[in-house]
């Protein structure tokens, strides 16, 4: 019992270990490409810069996405001044005291702004660490084994920055995590469990709305038929209830609940050159896009390989996710921003996840 206890806990503090890496590398790769938005840094613009957002400025639906600034905005309000006061001034002590992420951002260097800024940034990677840790469970709960379970949520976290071409944004980590949570719960527990993390999923984004009606499969495997349609029902408003307000307290700032890019979309489909050799920076290095023709073609192949591995369940909550997410991602999202089909993230893990399966599988049966 002593031997199995020591590999138990073994096991888990390099899982740990392992994750932090993964979900540390994965966020220093979405920061260095796109910051928060804010002035004199690489993803600058200027509708929903750091400043505008945390000021309740920014355009819409930029603004809608407020569970890390308005919750920033409250840590702010609730501490000591002199305690802010004190945390800046050791900040800018030095080389040895400075966060150097921080301090290569002017609005990270803002008195005004700096305890936000580290508020939001302290939170995006603990919601990058969580999201390994959800995606893990997920994998649990479909019966994939330990290797491939524990491989697969490190790949993905680590493929977040590359998704992220031609945006990526603080609220980008959270979506991943709210989701895997929900698909988790919604395997393992009755469906009323999914309320706190429906709430807060709505609160980060409103478009966990649209993630409820394909839990549906997966509630239905623990209940009756009636029983997951009032969850996905209460679920719904219990979206609606959190979006609201929000909607309506930022109804007068500039732009649009919702952003029309099916024409550009059109236009960026109709340019070979584009498809075949458009190319991005990440984790420093020049790459492909992620929406070009040799990534999409490995991401198809991958699909097509790992498909038969999920169970029935899984299968239709990604038919559902598809037939939802896909024409929304043509109508209303920027050309090539692969990361707006967030939808499918959870399918991609557990494709990714059995086709690992199936090659350590595969390897121990040729050894």
């Amino acid at each position: 019992m002593q031997r199995n206890l020591a590999a138990k806990i073994y096991y888990r503090a390099c899982c740990f270990v392992l994750y932090f890496a993964a979900a540390s590398a994965s966020f220093s790769g979405y920061y260095d490409k796109w910051h928060f938005s804010e002035d004199g840094v690489p993803g600058e613009d200027d509708r929903f810069r750091f400043e505008m957002v945390m000021d309740g400025t920014a355009y819409r639906p930029y603004i809608y996405r407020q569970l890390l600034p308005a919750a920033a905005n409250w840590i702010d309000r609730t501490l000591p001044r002199s305690f802010e006061v004190w945390l800046y001034n050791y900040q800018g002590g030095g080389p040895q005291a400075r966060m150097e992420a921080i301090f290569d951002s002017p609005t990270g260097e803002n008195p005004a702004y700096f305890f936000r800024y580290l508020m939001v940034y302290a939170a995006t990677f603990l919601f990058a660490l969580l999201a390994v840790y959800a995606m893990h469970l997920v994998c649990g709960a479909v019966g994939i084994g330990p290797p491939a379970a524990v491989l697969a949520p490190a790949i993905v976290i680590l493929l977040v920055p590359y998704i992220e071409s031609g945006g990526g944004f603080y609220y980008d980590y959270p979506e991943l995590a709210f989701l895997a949570l929900a698909v988790w719960v919604a395997l393992k527990f009755d469906w009323w469990w999914i309320v706190p993390v429906a709430a807060l999923g709505s609160w980060n984004k409103e478009s966990f709305l649209l993630i409820v009606p394909t839990l549906y499969p997966l509630m239905r495997r623990r209940s009756s038929r009636l029983s997951a349609w009032v969850g996905v029902g209460v679920l719904c408003l219990v979206c609606a209830a959190v979006f609201s307000p929000i909607r309506m307290h930022f109804a007068h700032n500039p732009g649009g609940a919702m952003e029309v890019h099916w024409r550009d979309q059109l236009s960026y489909l109709l340019h070979p050159r584009d498809l075949l050799f458009a190319t991005e920076k990440t984790y420093g290095v020049p790459m492909l896009k992620a929406f070009s023709l040799a990534p999409l073609a490995l991401l198809a192949w991958t699909v097509a390989r790992g498909w038969r591995h999920l169970p029935g369940a899984i299968q239709r909550h990604g038919q559902i996710a598809a037939a939802i997410n896909a024409p929304l991602y043509l109508v209303f999202c920027s050309p090539g921003e692969l990361r707006n089909l967030s939808m499918l993230y959870v399918v991609f893990l557990l494709v990714v996840a059995g086709n690992l399966s199936d090659w350590i599988g595969s390897t121990a049966t040729s050894a």
